[in-house]
């Protein structure tokens, strides 16, 4: 086992203080931080700290897969098939899904015999791979994800009160599924300019009034109901004005997960992560299809060929816990397998089980790792690979308590 450095990158939409902060940098950032890569990504591998030298992780397995990856070789073409990393949104990300294993085998070879460059920013498709991810809250996590229950989403474009919205909102009244959504959709997504800039005002003016005629004291369920959804379309309008992505917002779940809670987003899933910081995880890819709410690439005929319709109910996973210390992330996922472990400072070292290969990320506190008689500490923000060679792996909280997130490939 070894010390792993993430990756840091910088986006508009990162924070200033919420990674500096975790891995004890001074506040404020130079720049916005918005991830924290920690796995073997062509685009920005972490590097594994050895006898005093940085080495990339991917070189590492390149070099030696056998002995790092183990079987995991074999079943994956050679490569670690997840990348880890601490999210740190301080504004919205772009609204966007991830496709499925044949729309990514398809979609990267129809772009590589266009002869589309892998690094041009009108690609789609990276690599041949799908991309579920789960995403773990480390502190209040706001986002939009999967198609709200259409009845309700009817409920919500009654309430602005909007006279222009009463077609869209008849349509759906009347096909309450996913095709219904789907037709909502890709004519809200697909608005000419003209119209949109019409429609689009109109829809906030029914926001604001919404939120001013909400009085929590005599209707406290009402200012329940959809304020959330209200201030988020203000906001998204505020960052990204006259964007079609702001109408399509209104059709998603509102979510907000509470430290500890997750995320997990399957393929075709539409989502847009608002705010917060969490732990993510996904299939080692890089294929994103953006419909709005980003200055990126968007290519709304490919997104609609991917996009799941089916309304999402239960979006929100709550960890199952394992014992005392430890609890689990479900996924249907392959690539990935996610635990958290909550270590206090005067309990004994905990079994780290099946681990290698791996990553061990603490997200508080400092933690010590042991195997073999080897000792080796982990601060916040800091990380470390286990290879498959690495057995009967310990952990014990240093100075405090500590939090630790324990990734390795899905059984």
């Amino acid at each position: 086992m070894h010390e792993l450095v993430g990756a840091l990158r910088s986006y508009a939409w990162g924070s200033r203080t919420a990674l500096a902060q975790l891995c004890g940098r001074e506040v404020p950032s130079p720049h916005p931080e918005a991830e924290l890569w920690f796995g073997a990504h062509p685009a920005d591998p972490a590097k594994v700290l050895a006898d005093g030298a940085g080495r990339s992780l991917l070189e590492l397995l390149e070099a030696e897969p056998n002995r790092e990856l183990g079987t995991v070789a074999s079943a994956f073409g050679g490569r670690l098939p997840f990348l880890l990393k601490i999210l740190a949104a301080e504004e919205p990300l772009s609204l966007q899904a991830h496709p499925s294993a044949d729309q990514a085998r398809y979609g990267f070879e129809r772009e590589n015999h266009t002869r589309v460059p892998l690094d041009s920013p009108m690609r789609n498709y990276r690599d041949d791979s799908h991309k579920p991810e789960l995403v773990v809250a480390l502190d209040r996590f706001e986002a939009l994800a999967g198609f709200r229950d259409p009845l309700r989403t009817v409920d919500l474009l009654n309430s602005l009160a909007v006279p222009e919205l009463v077609q869209y909102t008849e349509l759906l009244a009347a096909q309450p599924d996913s095709g219904g959504l789907r037709t909502l959709f890709t004519t809200w997504i697909t608005l000419p300019q003209a119209m949109l800039a019409t429609l689009l005002p109109k829809v906030l003016d029914g926001c604001v009034r919404y939120l001013k005629q909400v009085d929590p004291l005599e209707s406290p369920r009402q200012a329940k109901e959809f304020a959330a959804e209200a201030r988020t379309t203000l906001e998204l309008a505020e960052a990204y004005p006259g964007d079609a992505g702001v109408l399509a917002a209104l059709l998603l779940n509102r979510l907000t997960l509470e430290p500890g809670q997750g995320l997990f987003l399957a393929a075709g899933s539409l989502h847009a992560y608002l705010r917060g910081m969490g732990v993510e995880i996904m299939a080692n890819s890089d294929n994103v299809l953006r419909g709005g709410l980003t200055p990126k690439h968007v290519d709304v005929p490919e997104l609609l060929r991917v996009l799941d319709f089916e309304p999402l109910r239960t979006p929100i996973i709550d960890p199952e816990p394992v014992d005392e210390n430890s609890f689990r992330y479900p996924t249907p996922a392959a690539e990935f397998a996610l635990r958290r472990f909550e270590l206090t400072e005067d309990a004994a070292a905990v079994d780290i089980p099946r681990v290698g290969p791996g990553i061990m990320l603490v997200t508080a506190g400092t933690v010590v790792l042991s195997q073999a008689g080897n000792e080796l500490p982990i601060a916040a923000g800091s990380a470390a690979w286990i290879s498959a060679t690495d057995t009967d792996i310990r952990a014990r909280a240093l100075g405090g308590p500590a939090q630790l997130f324990c990734a390795c490939v899905g059984e």
